[in-house]
């Protein structure tokens, strides 16, 4: 008798569920190009406009500076929030807003603002989405389909790449930025789309004791620093994203430069062989980590970065363009599944996974935000090909820590066993 009683609501929980998908595929679709806005295109567009690396490199650093300081206070507000389709919203709001900044002035100050509100635009959008995800398809099926937006947001970095390389040989630079406003346009209506009783908010922030006390208390560092797994993770992903962050801009500036290429045109082609090969990395990356765990994984993620900075050094022109992508479409298409996925798994039963990730992220965007201060002055003093062995070697720092702490990682890359909380269990070994 209870068990029909309790059918229907469940078969509605289903019901919601299923219409939450496609509008999830179709955020992470659109979300996409609304994340990086301009992005590698603004290398481009601002050495159109009289800019040098060095400018160029700074302003992006601000920008992404901006980015990184939101991201934990960020994940702390979505653990604990009952609102988190806002989280999108917002930052689609402020995409469509900094695009019409640069698009009005390519002063300085104008063109940093701008970055900054896209940065901190997209660095919040990430654990919102996350945390969605979690609410929606709960732990068990987070990580497939952790990987299935990930596919489809590659898929939108690709189309969305294309159509900018299309619009900027065809109508010139400014209308990349259209564009990235239009994709913040549909991702807001994208979210809108969700179900919100589809979410379930104490899942969404990996909460399996519903206490009423776990709910009310919402921690910022402290959930990475008492915990060494996730520390050696966010330590290892900082390294890498100091070399690899400034790695795409300068290449396309670096064969922009020689004058081989349509500017728009090979700016897109790095972006379309990066993200396609994202893509098919993302498939195969969601089907051997729920077999085989995550460990081997981000190993291969890290060791693409320094074979890339050799490609990159000595293959400076138009033809470079496909290994020196492909690399890098390996190392951030493991990233994109695994990362997300490692966390969910390593604070399972904490309650605290969305300002884990931001955490994480905040770590990792320490590199990714110094990179192309460091890479942009440096190939202005002494070029482009030193600079791009220099970046890819920083990843050594992570290959280091990955192999030098691999008692401690296998063990939280591995676990599959979500049928009791492990978030307590584990901070609590990895603090000892």
């Amino acid at each position: 008798m209870e068990r029909n009683l309790n059918r229907p609501s469940n078969e509605l929980a289903r019901g919601n569920t299923s219409k939450g998908v496609w509008p999830l595929l179709a955020l992470n679709f659109f979300m996409a190009d609304m994340q990086s806005g301009i992005g590698p295109f603004l290398g481009v567009f601002l050495l159109a406009h009289g800019w040098h690396s060095g400018l160029i490199g700074t302003v992006m650093t601000v920008g992404g500076i901006a980015g990184m300081l939101v991201l934990t206070p960020a994940g702390a507000l979505i653990d604990a929030s009952r609102h988190k389709k806002l989280f999108v919203v917002i930052p689609g709001i402020c995409t469509v807003i900094a695009s019409g900044l640069v698009l009005l002035s390519q002063n300085f100050w104008v063109v940093t603002l701008s970055q900054a509100a896209t940065a901190i635009s997209g660095g919040a959008i990430v654990p919102a989405v996350a945390g969605i995800t979690l609410g929606i398809f709960h732990q068990a099926g987070f990580h497939r389909q952790n990987g299935h937006n990930q596919v489809y947001n590659h898929a939108g970095n690709l189309v969305g790449a294309g159509l900018s390389g299309l619009l900027g040989w065809a109508f010139g630079l400014t209308k990349v930025l259209w564009l990235a406003a239009a994709f913040g346009v549909l991702s807001i209506v994208s979210v809108l789309l969700i179900p919100s009783d589809a979410i379930d908010d104490d899942e969404a922030r990996g909460l399996t004791r519903k206490k009423k006390e776990d709910k009310a208390e919402v921690s910022g560092f402290s959930v990475l620093l008492k915990n060494r797994t996730l520390l050696i993770l966010a330590a290892a992903l900082a390294c890498f994203h100091l070399g690899n962050g400034a790695m795409l801009p300068l290449y396309g500036l670096a064969v922009v430069s020689t004058k081989q290429v349509n500017p728009s045109q090979f700016v897109a082609i790095t972006i379309v062989v990066a993200q396609g090969v994202m893509m098919l990395v993302s498939l195969i990356a969601t089907r051997v980590g729920e077999k085989h765990g995550y460990w081997l994984l981000l190993l291969m993620a890290f060791i693409a970065l320094p074979i890339r900075g050799v490609v990159a050094a000595f293959v400076i022109n138009r033809w470079g363009v496909y290994p020196v992508q492909i690399l890098d479409g390996v190392g951030a298409g493991l990233q994109s599944v695994v990362v997300p996925a490692l966390v969910a798994r390593i604070l399972h039963g904490s309650g605290r996974i969305n300002v884990g990730q931001g955490a994480v992220m905040t770590v990792q965007g320490v590199g990714a935000a110094l990179s192309p201060l460091i890479g942009g002055w440096i190939a202005q003093e002494i070029g482009y090909g030193p600079t791009f062995m220099i970046l890819g070697s920083f990843a050594l720092g992570s290959i280091a820590l990955w192999l030098g702490f691999a008692s401690t990682l296998r063990p939280a890359c591995e676990r599959r066993d979500f049928s009791r909380p492990h978030g307590s269990t584990t901070m609590l070994a990895a603090a000892e």
